[in-house]
């Protein structure tokens, strides 16, 4: 469950792995969701995750939703996250392709939260294989 509160006339939700409020958008909303499917559900522990750093891309600085670590600190899954009315197009994917050149991560997952689409990465070929 997302911890919220309303402080004036702005809800927030409580991001645990970031351990701070943050403005509670509708993709804030859908990043908040799977990451509490991750802790609860898969659990994964708070410490393998995280969320919304900047990374270079292309020489470029970016930032990406989520990432999820496997136990040796290896990227293992970049998820890119939409606000619910978005479409999960090839464009959505390309952006978190883009952000996995640089992380190298075996699986990429986009969602906006009402459908989610994951894909694993055979770095061998080059291929991308939808799950």
């Amino acid at each position: 469950m997302i911890r919220q509160r309303i402080t004036g006339n702005n809800k927030e939700f409580f991001d645990p792995v970031r351990k701070k409020w943050v403005p509670a958008t509708p993709e804030e909303e859908v990043r908040q969701q799977f990451i509490q499917f991750l802790l609860t559900v898969k659990n994964i522990p708070a410490s393998h995750l995280s969320v919304e750093r900047e990374i270079a891309v292309n020489g470029l600085s970016r930032r990406y939703d989520l990432v999820v670590f496997d136990g040796e600190g290896k990227p293992w899954m970049v998820v890119e996250c939409k606000a619910p009315h978005v479409k999960l197009t090839q464009e959505v994917m390309e952006q978190a392709g883009r952000y996995n050149r640089t992380l190298q991560a075996p699986l990429i997952g986009i969602t906006n939260g009402k459908e989610n689409k994951f894909f694993r990465v055979d770095f061998e070929t080059g291929e991308i294989v939808s799950m």
